[in-house]
């Protein structure tokens, strides 16, 4: 691990607050020992609740590089990702995630995460917001058409 790569997600996450950028949150995405990605909590000023630190840094990221795979990258962030940010990581295929404060920190000034962890992990049927399928035979028409589509992208 980079310390200086660390130190400037903190950076980032205390200059954007300040700023009433949103959040106490920041997040760098590294390639080569090269940034190439810069990210801070949006939310409230974006309007956009998905605008997380690691959200926006993988974007720029990918956006940057030309790529959706980040797979020799790794994700410095100020704070151990939520479960979407997770998510994000896991779908950019990152290398490995450095972080500083962990949940709990964030859990304690008032960002709790983990009934988004235990919601997650509920049936559908005993989750918060209701979820209801509809349309399933239409919508399986397009996985199938995906299914043999002979020049699509794989990911």
């Amino acid at each position: 691990m980079k310390a200086k790569f660390m130190r400037e997600a903190i950076r980032l996450s205390l200059q954007k607050m300040r700023g009433n950028h949103g959040g106490p949150f920041g997040a760098v995405v590294v390639r080569h020992g090269k940034i190439v990605g810069r990210g801070w909590n949006q939310v409230t000023s974006a309007n956009d609740p998905t605008a997380h630190a690691e959200v926006i840094a993988i974007r720029e990221a990918c956006r940057r590089l030309k790529t959706f795979r980040l797979d020799d990258c790794e994700l410095y962030a100020s704070c151990e990702p939520c479960p979407m940010c997770l998510a994000a990581g896991y779908w950019a295929r990152l290398r490995k995630i450095y972080y500083g404060n962990t949940r709990r920190d964030a859990a304690a000034i008032g960002f709790d995460d983990d009934f988004l962890y235990h919601e997650a992990a509920r049936p559908v049927a005993r989750r918060k917001i209701p979820m209801k399928q509809v349309f399933r035979n239409e919508a399986l028409k397009v996985f199938a058409e995906w299914k043999s589509k002979p020049d699509k992208i794989q990911y």
